[in-house]
């Protein structure tokens, strides 16, 4: 976890290193069914370099591409003089480097943040936002997005999401093996080897990120309240994004690729999870909320 004056959260650290051994794991084992799979040498290496090829592409390009979806852009502090403001402050006061900064021109009121190391991350917020909350919510907003850059948790996000693409990967491979020696009985039993994998692969990601993905929010809520000490401001504005959200139908946001993109990364998801909230990358805006009132009332606590 990155030095900050952000709380620490060694349950936050602990499900990171995990979801990466894990994830890890099922990585290698991934790459070796492709390589035992194709069975020739030149063949075998090849996946290997795709397979590194692609956790390096995924670490190193993960802030264009989710700006990208998001239809974001950096701005300057000539051109966002306020939002920088904010994040200088907020930068001073949790003692970190300050990332880039970004604006998406999209109306749904929302924020991410993004980049594979704190020096080359970016916080953007969505033109909605600016527009729907108030200089102590966006504050808070900022906070929250501010402590996953410093917690890293955006980092082992975007890697751990590599197994994911590799299971469809190597559906791809399967599917042109089992066709290429569709003559041959014999290749049937690998490929149902190959099919059976990549499911259990992407299966197990799915869930392990999904778990991750909402326990990072919480501790992102507890980091930017405690940092502003502004509870209350940080629940004002999940309200106010939800219930914008909300008004929005979910068929004109599946619509738009920068939802599905880049949900996740969103401090309030653009789509909501399927199966009773299951699927869902974020807790239930209750829960958020009462974290946040627990918060609030410890703070109000007289001292001394």
């Amino acid at each position: 976890m990155a030095t900050s004056r952000f709380i620490k959260d060694s349950g936050l650290t602990a499900r990171m290193t995990l979801t990466m051994f894990l994830l890890g794991a099922l990585f290698v084992g991934l790459v070796v069914t492709v390589m035992a799979f194709v069975r020739s040498p030149g063949g075998a290496v090849l996946v290997a370099v795709i397979a590194i090829g692609m956790a390096f592409w995924q670490w190193w390009s993960s802030d264009k591409v989710a700006m990208r979806a998001m239809r974001a852009r950096e701005v300057t502090p000539e051109e966002a003089p306020e939002l920088h403001g904010m994040i200088d402050r907020l930068c001073a006061l949790a003692d970190m480097p300050k990332p880039r900064v970004g604006v998406s021109q999209l109306d749904m009121p929302n924020a991410f943040a993004t980049g594979r190391s704190p020096e080359r991350a970016v916080v953007c917020v969505t033109t909605g936002i600016l527009q729907t909350l108030d200089t102590e919510e966006l504050e808070a907003v900022l906070a929250h997005e501010l402590s996953h850059v410093a917690h890293r948790d955006v980092l082992v996000m975007t890697v751990a999401s590599s197994a994911g693409i590799a299971a469809g990967l190597l559906m791809r491979f399967a599917q042109f093996g089992g066709m290429s020696r569709s003559r041959n009985n014999s290749a049937l039993p690998a490929l149902l080897v190959a099919v059976v994998v990549s499911i259990v692969v992407y299966a197990v990601s799915f869930v392990l990120l999904r778990l991750l993905s909402r326990y990072r929010e919480m501790s992102a809520d507890r980091a930017g309240a405690y940092l502003t000490l502004k509870p209350g401001a940080l629940a004002s504005a999940l309200q106010k994004i939800s219930g914008e959200g909300a008004a929005t139908p979910q068929r004109d946001l599946r619509a738009s690729s920068a939802a599905g993109a880049a949900s996740a990364l969103c401090i309030v998801p653009a789509l909501h999870g399927g199966l009773g909230g299951l699927m869902a990358t974020h807790p239930p805006l209750q829960q958020r909320l009462e974290q946040l009132a627990r918060i609030q009332a410890e703070l109000s606590r007289p001292t001394g």
